[in-house]
C-alpha cells in the first residue's frame, strides 16, 4: 500500500474497486480526480491535488485516468476532464468540473471538516460540522451557535465549553 498524504493512481479496475471498498469500509471521504495525461488543465491542477493530499491526511485522494479506465469514468458519469468527485460511503456528495483550484480547495476543506475524526468539534470559528450543529440544535438553537464558536476558540485557549 502507498504512503499517507499522497494521491493514489488507480491504473486498473481492480485498483479502483479496492480503493473504493477501503473508503466505504473506513467511511473516509474520497476525492477522485478523473483526468487525462494529454490535457493541459489536468496537468496544471495536479500539483494542487498533491498539496491538498498533504494537508488533509484524513481524506483519500485518487486519480483515475479516463483513457485507461473508460468503464469507470462512464459508470460515474464523467464526461469532462478534469472532474473531481467527492465520495462518501460510495455516494457522490459533491463535484467540481474543470481545473478550478479555489473551488477544489474550498470543497475539500468543507467535506474534510465534516468527515474528520473529531466530528463533534469545530475546525474553525466559521465552520461547524453537521453533527455538532444537529446535536446542539436539538437542545436549543442559541446553544448550537455558542457551542460551535466556543469549541473553536477554546481549543486554542482553554478547555472551557459553552
Amino acid at each position: 500500500m502507498a504512503e499517507e498524504n499522497q494521491v493514489f493512481d488507480c491504473n486498473t479496475t481492480d485498483a479502483w474497486e479496492e480503493q473504493l471498498r477501503r473508503g466505504n469500509e473506513n467511511k473516509r471521504l474520497l476525492v477522485v480526480d478523473f483526468t487525462a495525461w494529454s490535457y493541459g488543465p489536468c496537468q496544471l491542477i495536479a500539483p494542487i491535488l498533491a498539496e491538498l493530499a498533504k494537508k488533509n491526511p484524513e481524506v483519500t485522494f485518487l486519480k483515475v485516468y479516463v483513457d485507461e479506465l473508460k468503464t469507470v469514468s462512464e459508470k460515474w458519469g464523467v464526461d469532462a476532464v478534469p472532474t473531481f468527485l467527492f465520495l462518501k460511503e460510495g455516494k457522490v456528495v459533491d463535484k467540481v468540473v474543470g481545473a478550478k483550484k479555489d473551488e477544489l480547495r474550498t470543497k475539500v476543506g468543507k467535506h474534510a471538516a465534516v468527515t474528520s475524526p473529531a466530528d463533534d468539534s469545530c475546525p474553525t470559528s466559521d465552520t461547524c460540522p453537521t453533527g455538532a450543529t444537529a446535536i446542539a440544535t436539538a437542545t436549543s438553537s442559541e446553544s448550537a451557535t455558542a457551542t460551535c464558536t466556543a469549541t473553536a476558540t477554546s481549543t486554542a485557549t482553554s478547555t472551557d465549553t459553552a
